[in-house]
């Protein structure tokens, strides 16, 4: 496998990982450095560098970012990022192999969208979680320790591939041993409305 299927696969996982964490942060790293020349994406992401993406991605970025912060607001807003991380992840990851062939892209976009929706519960479970705790501090550390993670997770994906990908199947492997307790503590929130709406 040559260096660049190789980066450009890391690249493919990397943004599918990334957009299940925070699909803006992911966006906007990826345009940056297309813009700023740092690295030369591949052509189907190159619309990513435009003026008015970068500029989107940042203003929903700055939204995401207060949400995030505030308990129970941020439950809800992950919730409604689900129709926006899992197929963000899979789009993104089928442009960033496009290159290769049409089945290779077919087939990360398919990987990227699965993991953007592994990633994105949980993330969702791990929040359901922090918010049995009544004080604030610890959401705003998960959601800056998010935030970091996608940029230093995408940038070791352009940077060094190789090691990217060791530790995404790693965090894969931890995935599947966690996923059936973060699915019900990604359900946590949506059981206690519907009790809610009972007692009312």
């Amino acid at each position: 496998m040559s260096a660049e299927t190789l980066a450009a696969i890391a690249v493919a996982l990397g943004a599918g990982w990334a957009s299940g964490l925070n699909t803006y942060a992911a966006v906007l790293l990826l345009g940056g450095v297309q813009r700023l020349g740092l690295v030369s994406l591949p052509a189907d992401l190159h619309v990513l560098a435009s003026p008015w993406v970068l500029g989107l991605a940042a203003l929903l970025f700055a939204l995401n970012f207060l949400a995030d912060k505030i308990p129970y607001v941020d439950s809800f807003n992950d919730l409604l990022q689900t129709f926006i991380r899992v197929p963000a992840g899979a789009l993104l990851a089928y442009g960033a192999a496009a290159g290769l062939s049409q089945e290779v892209a077919v087939i990360a976009g398919l990987l990227g969208g699965t993991l953007a929706a592994g990633t994105h519960v949980a993330k969702t479970g791990s929040r359901a979680l922090i918010n049995t705790s009544p004080e604030p501090f610890s959401n705003i550390a998960a959601s800056l320790v998010e935030d970091v993670s996608v940029f230093g997770g995408l940038a070791l994906a352009l940077s060094h591939p190789i090691t990217f990908l060791c530790l995404l199947a790693v965090f894969v492997g931890l995935l599947v041993w966690l996923l059936p307790k973060l699915l019900r503590l990604a359900a946590k929130p949506l059981r206690h409305l519907a009790r809610r709406r009972q007692r009312t």
